[in-house]
């Protein structure tokens, strides 16, 4: 299934739920925020979020520094 991740067409790589697409792409859920379709999510929804073709979604990790 095809999806828009951060701006590029990408493939979801088997995954059929938010959490499943942060495993397959082996990010560090910790330090990571979604925005999908438009909308912020919390962590806890990640895992109940299903994906659907042409669905929108933006990773940004999130770093400390000075």
């Amino acid at each position: 299934m095809k999806i828009f991740l951060n701006g590029t067409e990408a493939e979801t790589r088997g995954a059929h739920t938010l959490a499943d697409l942060v495993r397959a792409y082996q990010l560090p859920a910790p330090t990571l925020l979604i925005e999908y379709n438009g909308r912020a999510l919390h962590q806890h929804e990640w895992g109940t979020q299903p994906l659907h073709h042409g669905d929108r979604i933006e990773f940004v990790r999130i770093v400390a520094g000075g």
